[in-house]
C-alpha cells in the first residue's frame, strides 16, 4: 500500500534537489518524490511503497540537509 508523506527541509535550490536526486532515485521504497522549492518550508513529497520514511530521512541528513517530517 503506497503512503505519501511530506518533510520541511533545509533544501534552498535546484542545486540541492540534484545533489539529493542520487540517494533518493536509490531508495527502493519511494515510488516517487518532489520538492516544492516555492513552499517557505521546501516541502519534499515522498510516495512510498512500504516502509517507513526513517530512509528517506537518513538519506538526505547524510547530504548534509535538514529534514524534518510534517505529521
Amino acid at each position: 500500500m503506497e503512503k505519501k508523506v511530506s518533510f520541511k527541509t533545509s533544501l534552498k535550490c535546484s542545486g540541492c534537489v540534484a545533489r539529493i536526486k542520487p540517494a533518493m532515485d536509490a531508495l527502493q521504497d519511494v515510488a516517487e518524490w518532489s520538492v516544492d522549492l516555492n513552499s517557505p518550508d521546501k516541502l519534499l513529497h515522498v510516495t512510498l511503497k512500504g516502509g517507513d520514511a526513517s530512509a528517506v530521512v537518513k538519506a538526505v541528513e547524510g547530504l548534509g540537509y535538514k529534514i524534518e517530517e510534517v505529521k
